[in-house]
């Protein structure tokens, strides 16, 4: 947000500043233009009063110079007087102009004067007072006060052309998420204003278009699973009902509480990863030592490894690797990797860890038949198993891959498979940023 503030405090305090001196600009060109067409009628005028009031004057005698000017102010209610030559100082070129046609004009805080020399009286000034004009062109300032506006209005809008069109595409987006076209996104332009905003949008959009279609995939596997065990309890309520013998009713009995338990494994493990994306809102992230944690991990599917006769081999780079994560999250994912390869290795399952090009990773590798390059896409995938041997009647539903890409995500970091490795199995790689 802090890139739109500068940009209206430089849209606004710029257009001021362009337009204004634009203005002043204009202004000057204005007043240059009618100085150069000489003064203001009024002031014509009095400079010809000046003229032929001096040529009177010239004509007088000393003496008759005041009787003369009162009869003048009297008849034409003018202000005129003598100013003695001595009393008033100006600068030569001022000086210059007192012989001149019209005189000098000068001004001072109450009204403006004309002075001229007089020829047949030089240790005299003739002084002509005559009020400042205050006449102003109300219409040329209106013009000019509405172009300043209407220039600021019209700078304005071109800035918010811009944020206006993100505005709208953002709405656009947002309508189509409610109308269902979940994969709307806002296209991103580094010449936007709102960039953090747009980023925060897609982000949301994306957790959003993931978070229905895992409800869409546990619905649908939900309603598909639960279907068989059902129609074991319903085959065994009828069976038991019709048979006479109690040692078959029990056997029953026992089938259906098996039913029911596997039931209640499927439902808890689905609810479980249903309500993951609310634990994310309250992770508890902080410094641990990765080497120290893996070693956890390791250690407890050691009696894993050691019924499947699989040798677990933990080799670290490094004594020590600080990082930032949500132990119990992590601790669990690194427990589904592992154990995955324990349950799909031969012999051996090797686990490392390195930080290469400001990146951790994490690896844990098999040594069985891997899995084919046509499936390694799908396999992050909920409920998506691809081994048939593998059954939810074991306890396994296709999620612990799936929970081992949400735990990634919420860390910032991504988990990729291969079968590109030190063994002859499957590959799967943890990457974490390093900042």
């Amino acid at each position: 947000m802090r890139q739109l503030y500068l940009s209206i405090i430089f849209t606004v305090v710029g257009s001021l500043f362009f337009m204004g001196w634009g203005l002043d600009k204009i202004v000057e060109l204005t007043e240059s233009q009618t100085n150069l067409n000489h003064d203001e009628p009024t002031t014509l005028l009095y400079r010809q009063i000046i003229d032929g009031l001096s040529s009177d004057l010239n004509a007088l005698t000393k003496t008759e110079l005041n009787s003369h000017l009162d009869h003048f102010e009297k008849k034409y209610q003018i202000r005129v007087s003598l100013a003695p030559s001595k009393s008033i100082a100006l600068p030569k070129t001022a000086i210059a102009e007192l012989s001149q046609q019209g005189g000098v004009l000068l001004a001072n805080d109450d009204d403006q004067y004309l002075l001229k020399a007089l020829t047949h009286h030089p240790e005299f000034l003739l002084q002509l007072n005559f009020p400042i004009e205050q006449e102003q062109d109300s219409s040329f300032n209106f013009v000019l006060t509405l172009i300043l506006y209407l220039g600021i209005c019209g700078i304005l809008i071109l800035w918010l052309l811009p944020l206006t069109r993100r505005l709208y595409l953002l709405n656009t987006a947002a309508a189509k998420i409610g109308a269902g076209q979940l994969e709307a996104r806002v296209a991103t332009s580094r010449f936007s204003y709102i960039k953090m905003l747009e980023k925060s949008f897609n982000r949301m959009a994306a957790q959003i278009e993931k978070l229905v279609a895992d409800n869409k995939i546990l619905a649908r596997s939900l309603s598909h699973d639960i279907r068989t065990p059902m129609a074991c309890l319903r085959f065994g309520i009828e069976a038991a009902i019709d048979s006479k013998s109690i040692e078959k009713k029990d056997t029953y009995l026992l089938r259906m509480d098996t039913e029911l338990t596997r039931m209640e494994d499927m439902t808890s493990a689905f609810l479980d990863y249903a309500s993951m994306e609310r634990h994310a809102l309250s992770l508890k992230k902080q410094t641990t030592d990765m080497v120290m944690l893996i070693n956890s991990a390791k250690n407890d599917c050691q009696v894993l490894a050691q019924q499947k006769n699989v040798t677990l081999t933990f080799t670290p780079t490094v004594e020590r690797i600080n990082y930032s994560v949500d132990y119990h999250w992590f601790h669990r994912a690194l427990v589904n990797l592992i154990s995955n390869a324990i349950g799909y290795a031969k012999t051996e399952v090797l686990i490392t860890i390195n930080s290469i090009n400001k990146q951790l990773i994490i690896t844990v590798e098999d040594d069985g038949k891997g899995i084919e390059a046509g499936k390694l896409h799908i396999i992050f995938t909920p409920f998506v198993k691809l081994d048939a041997d593998r059954s939810r009647e074991q306890g396994h539903f296709g999620l612990g891959l799936a929970i081992c890409t949400k735990v990634m995500d919420w860390h910032q970091g991504s988990i990729t498979a291969s079968n590109q490795n030190n063994l002859s199995g499957a590959c799967f790689s943890l990457t974490l940023p390093i900042t």
